[in-house]
């Protein structure tokens, strides 16, 4: 009863993010009561897997007790402290601090912003105050990738390359421009790695030029494309993206919010190609999802053109009520521990090699078109037909088939729209949580091949 009061509630007054609002009113909400490690409880009792760590984020799992009690303790000592007119806490500082230590070198100042979203866009008003400061006012135009995902703000919802977030919204404005993903699976050019970078950065240059480069100020990019179905680039794409940048006289950003705190293995996905981005934003497994929080790093190089511009004496009119809230900072100190000396990012990178080649069992499924890993982030893309690579219609509605599916088997995973299954389990879950993940995903997928509708489409 108390389920069926909740449902009704949310029908009347909870907005949810990302939906169709009449669709989720007719389908309900699922309400979860309770977590612990991999596990989620909804409120009819069904234990669920959860193969997405809640939206990216959960990366050292539910319940953890230490993230609890500094969070405890620190309600109790200091709930907040404001960051303006020069006052700040202990774990913020700390925070900023330890953040700075385990960043690609260079990136050694830090803003805290309240998630992902505000923190890309404190990054493009950061890149606009640093050119006019330094005598470049005509630097403006951005870059960022076509399927890319950069929030939702006014401005960062322009550079995220995905039709959703600009339809009804009137983005892209006219200073934000796409090139398009390195995505070998369906790239022009083929799979060759080479072939997909030079592409890629040919791409770059061409919009660069098409823009002129004093016009031009950044250039976005994730290092694997998570809301595009977790497009993973080529090795060395990267690198060659952020070294282009640099000859080009443009500021390369690098949005570490999905794919930062281990989710592709090492810290940041920026270090397995010894890349140091003029800016980073990061969120999510900042916190692992237990309290809100974001940040931006930059350069010195950055902090110093905006710090000592024109009239330096007077305020730089960027801020926020909550930014470097001492309760997340708290929590995120406790979350580093957990990943460092908690051994929980050693953990994931184990785990990781487990779910890689769990996955490359399933390729050979009639459903699976290609398969995509980044350390704990994999994409599964399903096809109509492997050989011609054609996805199946929308009227099949294949994303909801195995939503529905995957949640009878007691599975949560991001099923997109397009077909592909993304996957993102805690960097914490054990051998057995692993092998439950990858028995439920072919039960799963087995459960949708039987649709006789799916069936028939099929090549």
């Amino acid at each position: 009863m108390l389920a069926n009061s909740l449902i009704e509630s949310d029908r009347r007054h909870l907005i949810h993010p990302v939906s169709a609002y009449r669709a989720h009113e007719k389908r309900g909400a699922t309400v979860l009561s309770s977590a612990r490690g991999m596990y989620l409880t909804d409120a009819e009792g069904r234990e669920l897997l959860d193969a997405f760590a809640g939206l990216w984020c959960v990366n050292v799992g539910y319940g953890q007790e230490s993230i609890v009690a500094a969070a405890s303790e620190q309600m109790r000592r200091l709930p907040y402290a404001t960051g303006y007119f020069s006052f700040a806490s202990e774990p913020a500082i700390r925070l900023a601090e330890r953040l700075a230590d385990l960043s690609p070198p260079g990136l050694d100042r830090v803003y805290f912003t309240l998630g992902g979203s505000d923190a890309v866009d404190s990054a493009i008003r950061f890149i606009v105050h640093y050119f006019n400061a330094t005598g470049r006012p005509a630097k403006k135009h951005m870059i960022a990738l076509d399927k890319g995902y950069h929030g939702s703000s006014s401005n960062g919802a322009g550079l995220t390359g995905l039709p959703a977030f600009h339809r009804q919204f009137d983005v892209p404005h006219r200073w934000q421009h796409h090139i398009p993903a390195p995505y070998p699976y369906r790239s022009p050019v083929g799979e060759d790695p080479q072939a997909v970078i030079d592409l890629s950065v040919a791409q770059l240059r061409a919009k660069v030029e098409e823009l002129g480069a004093e016009n031009v100020a950044a250039f976005f990019a994730e290092p694997v494309q998570g809301s595009a179905g977790v497009i993973v680039p080529p090795k060395g794409w990267l690198k060659a993206i952020r070294e282009t940048c640099r000859e080009l006289d443009i500021l390369f950003v690098a949005d570490e919010v999905i794919t930062g705190f281990g989710r592709t293995g090492p810290m940041f996905a920026c270090e397995s190609e010894g890349v140091t981005p003029d800016l980073m934003t990061l969120a999510k497994g900042l916190t692992a999802g237990y309290a809100p929080m974001g940040a931006v790093l930059m350069s010195e190089q950055i902090y110093a053109g905006m710090a000592d511009g024109p009239d330096n004496h007077l305020p730089i009119g960027h801020g926020q009520t909550y930014s470097g809230h001492p309760v997340s900072a708290a929590v995120g100190l406790a979350v580093m521990d957990l990943y460092l000396q908690g051994g929980i990012l050693t953990n994931g990178q184990v785990r990781a090699v487990q779910l890689e080649k769990g996955l490359a069992a399933l390729a050979d499924h009639p459903l699976v078109g290609n398969i995509r890993t980044a350390g704990m982030l994999a994409g599964m893309e399903l096809v109509a037909d492997k050989v011609a690579k054609t996805p199946f219609t929308s009227a099949l509605n294949i994303s909801d088939r195995l939503s529905r599916a995957a949640y009878e088997r007691r599975l949560i995973f991001r099923a997109f729209g397009d077909g592909t299954i993304g996957l993102a389990p805690a960097l914490s879950c054990d051998e057995e949580d692993m092998d439950t993940l990858l028995q439920r995903l072919r039960a799963t997928l087995d459960d949708v091949l039987d649709h006789a509708e799916v069936r028939a489409a099929i090549a």
